[in-house]
């Protein structure tokens, strides 16, 4: 299992519209093609305009095939086209846990979403 930590800081003033785009476009399609979201957050304090999310993957293997099958799609190309002028900068993590992290279960359908 392995953890996939993508924190995206938006314009000032951005972050709600970049988070009601990607609900609307975006994660339809993380939940087709992508792991298992493990969380979706917004930051209070610290680095500001900064929205996180976690996916749970089986492996980089399993990672790497999702992802690519997302990129494949043209709705994913239409979602990119209005939220990236929507972000400063976005960054990704792949976390491994540690033998107490508590476990999820990875999804098992195909990576295409078939």
């Amino acid at each position: 299992m392995i953890v996939d930590q993508r924190t995206y800081t938006t314009r000032p003033g951005h972050m709600q519209q970049f988070v009601d785009t990607f609900a609307a476009q975006g994660l339809p399609l993380y939940a087709r093609y992508c792991g298992t979201l493990l969380g979706y957050f917004t930051s209070e304090s610290g680095a500001l305009n900064q929205v996180v999310h976690l996916w749970g993957y089986a492996d980089a293997a399993d990672r790497d095939a999702r992802r690519a099958a997302l990129a494949r799609d043209p709705a994913w190309q239409a979602f990119l086209d209005a939220a990236l002028p929507l972000l400063v900068s976005q960054e990704s993590r792949i976390l491994k846990p540690t033998s107490f992290s508590p476990r999820f279960t990875p999804p098992v359908a195909s990576a295409t979403g078939a």
